[in-house]
């Protein structure tokens, strides 16, 4: 291999270190319960763990309004849509809730600050 490679891989690494890209926390279970942290965006959710590979079970998400005004925060069952949880978040607030999610899996959104749905599926 030619050092201008194994230069370029060095340097090239060191870029990816330094621009603090990062890969997403497995969720958490204890006791039975799956932990999801979100946090809401003017227009967007971002999701502190992977949201790859759940499983149907009880989960608890934590959501935080990180817009600088009042969100919304609606779960639903991906194949009914039954409503699972439906709350406002005031600016800096956070909430709990804990949820039974099925093999139906379950999507997201936020109707006051819109944002698209996120689906997401389950592994059985």
């Amino acid at each position: 291999m030619k050092i201008s490679n194994i230069l370029a891989s060095a340097f090239f690494g060191i870029v990816i270190l330094a621009t603090g890209v990062s890969f997403a926390d497995v969720p958490q279970t204890v006791d039975g319960v799956t932990t999801i942290h979100l946090e809401e965006y003017n227009g967007y959710f971002s999701a502190e763990e992977t949201l790859a590979g759940l499983k149907p079970g009880t989960y608890e998400f934590i959501v935080e309004n990180k817009s600088n005004k009042l969100v919304g925060f609606w779960l639903q069952d991906a194949v009914t849509h039954e409503l699972l949880e439906k709350t406002s978040i005031e600016v800096g607030e956070t909430i709990k809730t804990r949820v039974t999610i099925t093999d139906n899996g379950f999507r997201y959104r936020c109707p006051i600050n819109p944002t698209p749905w996120y689906e997401v599926g389950v592994s059985k």
